[in-house]
């Protein structure tokens, strides 16, 4: 079969290189449509019921994670000329498209009592906007007796202040959401130049627009790197611009075809898949660089570029085909999950690597075979010096030291496990970002003067009509909330609760140390206040309504009893029946361990100790805790995707050399290089998260291809001496052991650019691979031939039943040429003289 593609393949040359340019030019078509996804990713199942509850929520209570937060703190802003320009900065943001509303110091709304009309009333605390320093004083005074926006929007202890913009999530999902950002920053830093201010940036809006954007412009640097690198290496190995330029653009074809493909499965540039073509980049060279390799080493025995071509695709083909398939399979897993962003990149990455395949097959014979013959000095690299004593080193260890080679792989495989047994399951918000980005500096500086930013919800159901009402109701909820505030990782809760404290404190004219639930003899009282408000809230002015939609998703809503009453504000604190109330909070970044820890064993059990007979039931819910299970689910995902894996390179194996023993010989010396590659990630800290635990998966479908390379060229050895097991070794070693260590350093460099990026998923796969490829060096060119010399003895398997066979290596054997039917094939061209071609070789040119 492989004989007849490889004289079909150069028959019709110039047929299928016009084919392939037809399929390039639609993809390339294609690809101009690629988008960015700026949706946030999805991890966690549909299905799953803290999913499906969340879903609720937001349906009942709206987004949790679409307010944008800008927080400064300078004593300056209290002066006259920048508190003015704080307001206008204000104005203007909320006049940016795609703003729902803003809420900041300068807008803030205070509750008032109507004697008069029994009712309360709202107004904003800067009516007109001071004229002078003194009169601006005097306002402040008021707002720092607002105990509802302590904590909230101005730090008790600290002085910090913030805005808190509400995004409109059809700006945030869609590829309007740069455009506003750079919009609101803008402006911000025009804010900063007039006032010497610093701003501080955070908010789940503001992190994923600066990961987006990252995203984009690391998948052009890494292209760009990839191909660097590997043009470098390419040249250092062949010495020959033809054997850099002409993979390169193999590569950059497949690459071409990897974003089609993206388009025309109607996906989108996500974190993962944005790896892609740098990595195919990566792979698809040592594709090329093993056919190249080997195409030299059969000219330089044949002395003709055509059969020596033809005999690569012949006898390396399907063994190729088979190591393309081990890879993939690290990526193919990833599509028995049901997470779509990984669903996506197994996909996309197994597509791009089979075509990456079938690109090279056919290019790198047709391309090669055009171009003049290599000279003596471009072939030297296949007696490198360097190379061919660490293979006899090699040699030496497996055929004399195997005691060695055993007692040394013990005591690695006992240090990696326990390293392995050090490794944590640990995950941030913001991880994937350095620590010194301007993103996890803001974020600490909300930490430091609010405790945090990201949304953390808690969902009190009475499982009564008005229930929430009920003043021991409220009593509890108070409970829970006067517990929340004494841990430091979080922000004081908002509620209804703390919404009748302030209407509390209004009914006592304002008086701070009524800040407080009405008792049951004030219950009355103010509710009655209360439901007077709501039949004045038609007529409330044009701005309450605008501030009561600014303050529907921001961390401290306004308490106006025009508007406290409508339909959306209630939709901020209780569910339009009354029965289910909202508690809503921010944290710090803690990461996993610590939220669960939180969680757990400290919010938990105060629920279950308050709520306990009531028949009420109590939910924490919200971006963040479904972050977090997100990551557990999909490390979970993934240890279930790596024995998948192991499953089907075990099968690829058995379907290849229908024996069981290789299916051992391959599978144990990978275990050992993901064994040792996990202790590695334990001894050094390296968290296992959803971008590391991806690292095992790809690890072990390139690693896997390397043993199924050396296995089919002992197989082959074996049958050609007459299964002699130390002389097929020694020749495997000699031979296949250039060409994997050849794609070993292809594959270390490329994987190496990785460790230059920003993000430290993306970091951690680029040093962790590249350690796994110096292991498996070992594992795969030490290891696996001691094994073989240990437990093969060629005896008890009929080699010629497996689909790879063995090809004979005598070039001048007349029946290998009429096979071929080559018999009459010579390459005329002018250029450096090839070495003598065999007797056979001579006849009609091609």
């Amino acid at each position: 079969m492989w004989s007849k593609l490889a004289l079909l393949i150069i028959k019709n040359r110039r047929l299928l290189v016009g084919l392939l340019a037809i399929i390039t030019a639609f993809m390339a078509w294609k690809a101009k449509d690629v988008e960015m996804t700026y949706d946030f990713a999805q991890v966690v199942s549909p299905d799953d019921p803290d999913m499906v509850y969340f879903q609720q929520f937001k349906k009942t209570f709206g987004e949790d994670g679409n307010v944008l937060v800008l927080g400064l703190q300078d004593s300056s802003v209290y002066r006259l000329g920048n508190f003015n320009e704080l307001r206008l900065l204000t104005d203007t943001l909320s006049k940016v498209e795609g703003v729902s509303g803003v809420l900041s110091v300068t807008k803030l709304i205070q509750l008032t009592k109507d004697t008069a009309n029994q009712r309360f009333a709202t107004a904003p605390i800067f009516r007109t906007f001071p004229q002078t320093q003194r009169e601006l004083d005097s306002l402040m005074r008021i707002v720092n007796r607002q105990e509802f926006y302590k904590g909230q929007l101005i730090s008790p202890t600290t002085g910090a202040t913030l805005l808190a913009l509400t995004m409109d999530p059809k700006y945030l999902n869609s590829s309007k959401r740069q455009a506003v950002m750079k919009n609101i920053l803008g402006h911000a830093e025009r804010f900063t130049k007039k006032t010497g201010i610093k701003l501080h940036y955070a908010g789940l809006p503001y992190v994923r627009s600066t990961m987006t954007t990252k995203v984009a412009g690391e998948m052009r640097f890494f292209l760009m790197l990839a191909a660097l690198v590997t043009s470098a290496t390419l040249l250092v190995f062949f010495r020959t611009w033809s054997a850099v330029v002409f993979p390169l653009l193999i590569v950059g074809v497949a690459v071409i075809w990897c974003v089609g493909t993206i388009v025309l499965l109607g996906y989108k540039i996500t974190l993962l898949t944005g790896l892609i073509p740098s990595i195919l980049i990566v792979i698809g060279i040592p594709n090329c660089t093993y056919l190249l390799s080997r195409y030299h080493y059969d000219y330089r025995i044949s002395g003709n570029q055509v059969l020596a071509m033809v005999r690569v695709v012949r006898k390396i083909g399907l063994v190729t085909l088979m190591n393309n398939t081990a890879t993939a399979t690290g990526f193919f897993v990833f599509c028995f999950t049901n997470i779509a962003i990984l669903y996506q990149f197994g996909w996309v990455a197994t597509l791009s690597i089979f075509a990456a395949f079938f690109i090279s097959i056919i290019l790198i014979p047709i391309v090669f075979t055009y171009l003049p013959p290599p000279t003596p000095k471009q072939l030297e690299h296949l007696d490198a010096k360097p190379l061919t004593k660490l293979l006899e080193f090699f040699d030496y260890l497996v055929l004399e030291r195997r005691g060695t080679v055993y007692g040394i792989a013990l005591v690695l495989c006992a240090l990696g496990a326990l390293g392995a047994s050090r490794l944590q399951a640990v995950s941030y918000m913001v991880d994937d970002l350095p620590k010194n980005s301007s993103v996890n500096s803001d974020l600490k500086f909300f930490e430091e003067h609010f405790n945090g930013v990201m949304p953390l919800e808690i969902v009190v159901d009475t499982g009564k009509k008005r229930g929430i009402l009920k003043l021991s109701n409220l009593e509890r909820i108070d409970r829970l909330e006067n517990y929340l505030r004494t841990q430091p990782e979080l922000t004081s809760p908002i509620s209804i609760v703390t919404f009748l404290k302030a209407a509390t404190q209004t009914f006592y004219n304002g008086d701070p140390s009524y800040y407080r639930l009405p008792d049951n003899s004030e219950r009355n009282f103010i509710l009655s206040y209360l439901a007077r408000s709501r039949s004045a809230a038609p007529a409330a002015s044009d701005s309450t309504a605008a501030g009561a939609d600014s303050t529907r998703t921001a961390p401290a809503p306004a308490p106006k009893a025009a508007a406290s009453m409508n339909d959306k504000l209630l939709r901020s604190f209780t569910d339009s029946l009354g029965q289910k109330a909202r508690i809503s909070l921010k944290i710090a970044d803690i990461g996993s361990r610590n939220l669960d820890t939180l969680l757990l064993t400290k919010i938990q059990p105060q629920i279950n100790e308050i709520f306990k007979g009531t028949g009420m039931e109590v939910k924490m819910t919200g971006t963040t805790i479904l972050f977090t299970k997100g990551n557990e689910y999909v490390i979970g995902t993934l240890r279930n995707s790596l024995i998948h894996a192991f499953g089907l390179v075990g099968l690829i194996v058995l379907i290849l050399f229908r024996s069981i023993r290789s299916v051992f010989f391959t599978l144990l010396p990978n275990f050992v290089t993901l064994l040792l590659t996990a202790g590695i990630m334990g001894f050094f800290g390296i968290a296992l998260k959803p971008a590391t635990a991806l690292i095992f998966c790809i690890a072990l479908g390139i690693d896997g291809d390397n043993s199924i390379h050396l296995l089919a060229k002992f197989r082959q050895e074996m049958a050609a001496n007459g299964r002699r097991v130390r002389a097929a070794i020694s020749t495997t070693l000699s031979e296949a052991g250039t060409s994997m260590i050849y794609t070993s350093i292809v594959l270390f460099v490329g994987f190496s650019i990785f460790a230059f990026s920003e993000f430290g998923g993306t970091k951690a796969l680029g040093l962790l691979m590249s350690a796994s490829l110096l292991i498996t060096n070992f594992s795969n060119l030490i290891l696996l031939p001691t094994l073989l010399v240990t437990f093969e003895h060629g005896k008890d398997e009929t080699i010629d039943q497996a689909m790879i066979k063995h090809y004979d290596d005598q070039y001048h054997e007349e029946d290998d040429d009429l096979e071929l039917n080559l018999n009459r094939i010579k390459v005329k061209r002018g250029g450096p003289h090839p070495p003598t071609p065999s007797p056979q070789a001579e006849g009609e040119s091609v």
